[in-house]
């Protein structure tokens, strides 16, 4: 399928305002507004009530298991591989066909990301940036999203970590709900990250003393407490 037809499939699905919409961003130009979080290791998860989920396999990710990515995150194999050679600590969850449906990382100094944002994440003593979390699909909602977070936070404890620190863009309505349910805490601070004709990238940082979650905020209806094994 050419270029051309490619536009006009995603016309079909999505309208040609969304359309137009998308090829400004990757073509022409892109702002990304990333909230600082934080939040300690050892303060109890609040409520919630997230499914249950099938048990998996916790694994270490190293340069030498990360063709258990390529059916549900192909394209992230050599991202994986490389984050992995780069000494970062990688979790991965493997169902009972020994496909990776879940992964998260963590790094205990400073963070260039040159995958996505291609900005870089400063770390201080004590603390670890926590990046790359995903869910394959059909674990969306389930408890997953809370078990992953929770046994790596415990596995940066043993490396001596008290504090994690990570990025949520501020357009991603359902991670900000997430850092909502986990507990975080807004820092006040915004990264900004521009791209220029797909190409150029340029970044800044400003502060912001207003909350941006409390307007996602919601009580919960009856929640029930779960435990994290």
């Amino acid at each position: 399928m050419n270029a051309l037809e490619k536009i006009r499939q995603h016309i079909k699905r999505k309208g040609l305002r969304a359309t137009v919409r998308l090829l400004w961003r990757r073509y022409i130009f892109a702002h990304w507004e990333l909230l600082w979080m934080t939040r300690d290791l050892v303060s109890p998860v609040p409520p919630h009530q997230l499914k249950p989920y099938k048990p998996l396999q916790l694994k270490t990710i190293t340069v030498h298991n990360t063709a258990a990515f390529a059916r549900h995150f192909g394209d992230r194999v050599n991202t994986m591989e490389e984050l992995a050679a780069e000494g970062y600590t990688g979790h991965m969850y493997l169902d009972g066909k020994g496909d990776a449906v879940a992964f998260i990382w963590g790094s205990t100094r400073e963070y260039h990301d040159r995958h996505f944002y291609g900005c870089k994440f400063p770390v201080k003593k004590g603390e670890f940036f926590e990046f790359g979390g995903e869910l394959a699909r059909a674990y969306w909602g389930t408890t997953l999203s809370v078990d992953l977070q929770l046994r790596l936070w415990k596995a940066m404890q043993a490396q001596g970590c008290n504090t994690v620190v990570d990025v949520c863009d501020a357009h991603n309505i359902p991670a900000l709900k997430l850092h909502i349910r986990m507990g975080y805490q807004e820092q006040g601070r915004i990264q900004h990250v521009y791209r220029l004709f797909g190409r150029w990238r340029f970044f800044r940082e400003t502060r912001y003393s207003d909350s941006r979650l409390d307007a996602l905020r919601r009580p919960s209806r009856s929640p029930v407490p779960q435990s994290v094994a």
